[in-house]
Order: structure tokens, then C-alpha cells, then sequence
């Protein structure tokens, strides 16, 4: 047990350097990639965000903040400029990069399938087998869209990380329809899992 643990721990170190080193070589963040920001005066601002295809992420106090194609300091200059005003002096920010996105979709002439989940107030509940690629409206599409009784301005997209800690995405689909927002457009990961709850009685 013990070696298997030392065995996790060492793994989970050489991710957590590898993207540290990704941030210090330039990297920029593209849509799926998760990025946490923090703010050492105001614990309640921080956050984990899930970069949504339109490369951009939400922050309290400061807005929308474009992300994709920048780097996690230019990020943070950005995230402290915006919230400055909010605070006697400059905040001290601090923007990481916690999770890589799903790699683009090969152009070959070989694709294989992800499994992922639905649950709740869904068509067609339960486990479906989906192109990668596919999108989060997509996938809703092909499970056959929601019931009568689904709760659409709460649906959830839950994605469990390499570290097994499960992240929850929540939206108002019809904010997806409308185009005010683009988590529509995110590419769905194995084994994520899009929840529909029920209405409640006054909703």
C-alpha cells in the first residue's frame, strides 16, 4: 500500500511540475484548460474556471476576462488591473494552471470514442459512447434533449480530474441558446458527466 501511495504522489508531482514548467516556458491557455486564480486580500474571489471555447473565464469583481492565447502572467496582470479599483492598492493575484484541456481531434483516418454520462431529466439517461470531439450541446443533442419536468437553467457538467477531485460546471441552457454564453462549445472529456436536475415546483 505503501509503495502504491509513493508511486500516486510521485506521479502527481511530475504533473503538477510539468505544468508549472508549461506556465514558465510561455505557455498559453487555450479553451478546456483549467486555470485557478486567487487573490491573497479577498479569499471569497478565488476560484477554478474552466476556460470555455471562446477562451475566456469569469471572475468576480473583475468580469469576463479574455485567457485563451495569453499567458498565466499576462493573465494576472490583466486580473489585477481589472481589480485595482476594488482595493486600497493593487491586489496580489496569483493565476495557475491546473488542468490541460483535451487535445485537438486528430485529422487521421483512426478516431476512437469516449464514454461519457447522463443523468437526470435527460431523454436518454446512462452511459453513451461519443466521437471526441464532441461538444457538450452536441452531446445533449444526441441523447435526445431534456424532459418536460428538466430543470434547464440549472444542468451540470461534472469533470473528475487526473487527481480524481471532481469539478461541477453549472449553466442556463437557455443562456447557451441565446449566446451568452459559450460553455456549449466545450469539448467533452471521458467520463464527464452532464446532470439534469428536476424542476421544482415553482420553477
Amino acid at each position: 500500500m505503501t509503495r502504491v501511495f509513493k508511486i500516486v504522489t510521485v506521479f502527481l508531482a511530475a504533473q503538477f511540475m510539468a505544468l508549472a514548467a508549461l506556465a514558465q516556458d510561455g505557455y498559453s491557455i487555450k479553451p478546456g484548460d483549467v486555470v485557478r486564480v486567487e487573490v491573497l486580500e479577498d479569499s471569497s474571489l478565488n476560484r477554478e474556471s474552466l476556460v470555455l471555447p471562446d477562451g475566456r473565464i469569469t471572475v468576480p469583481l473583475a468580469g469576463t476576462v479574455m485567457v485563451g492565447g495569453r499567458t498565466v502572467d499576462q493573465v494576472r496582470s490583466d486580473v489585477t488591473s481589472r481589480l485595482s479599483s476594488n482595493f486600497a492598492s493593487d491586489p496580489t493575484v496569483t493565476v495557475s494552471l491546473i488542468q490541460l484541456g483535451e487535445a485537438p481531434k486528430s485529422t487521421g483516418t483512426y478516431s476512437s470514442d469516449i464514454e461519457v454520462y447522463f443523468m437526470g431529466e435527460i431523454n436518454t439517461p446512462g452511459m453513451a459512447s461519443v466521437e471526441k470531439g464532441t461538444t457538450l450541446l452536441q452531446a445533449i443533442a444526441i441523447a435526445g434533449g431534456f424532459s418536460r419536468f428538466a430543470a434547464t437553467k440549472r444542468v451540470q457538467l461534472r469533470r473528475t480530474d487526473s487527481s480524481g477531485v471532481q469539478k461541477v460546471y453549472a449553466f442556463n441552457y437557455e443562456d447557451v441558446l441565446a449566446g451568452r454564453t459559450s460553455i456549449g462549445g466545450t469539448v467533452l472529456a471521458k467520463g464527464d458527466v452532464i446532470v439534469v436536475p428536476a424542476r421544482k415546483l415553482f420553477e
